[in-house]
């Protein structure tokens, strides 16, 4: 037995298979977001679709997804937090990281997640891009007369600072 690539710790027949198989419903946004990266994981496309919500399947290109999908290696899954999304709740916002390989190179999807329980079914309404965090550095900026930080004796501007 495997573990799912959701990342729950549970075995994948116990976690994700019975909600891509359509066995049973996700009972909460969190459940439904983990099941929507096993299906990218485990190339199951018309789950992606069914989970996602009636009003938002206008603009769905099911190609660009299965493609994306197809050709990357996904790594890993990461809840960052959730925003309501329980069982007794209509709405929720799930904050994800999912890790991949496209190509060779390993990429962040890092987003946040809508989703809508309608007649009791969880679905996907959109995500938004979560921007990476600007980086203050603390320490003082080298001027360029100064002797270098690496320590080889020079002026930073005749050194690192070319």
């Amino acid at each position: 037995m495997s573990s799912c690539p959701c990342g729950s710790g549970l075995e994948y027949g116990a976690c994700c298979a019975p909600l891509l198989s359509g066995e049973s419903r996700a009972a909460t946004a969190e459940t439904l977001m983990r099941a929507r990266y096993t299906a990218f994981a485990e190339r199951r496309f018309q789950f992606l679709t069914d989970s996602l919500h009636p009003a938002s399947r206008q603009d769905h290109d099911a190609a660009a997804t299965r493609r994306w999908a197809e050709n990357s290696d996904w790594l890993n899954l990461e809840i960052q937090s959730t925003e309501a999304g329980g069982e007794e709740d209509s709405e929720g916002v799930v904050e994800f990281v999912a890790t991949f390989k496209d190509k060779g190179v390993t990429h962040r999807h890092h987003e946040k997640s809508e989703f809508r329980k309608e007649k009791g079914i969880w679905y996907f309404v959109d995500g938004k891009m979560v921007p990476p965090k600007t980086e203050v550095h603390q320490t003082p900026k080298t001027g360029r007369n100064e002797p270098c930080p690496c320590g080889s004796g020079k002026k930073y501007k005749k050194c690192c600072g070319r």
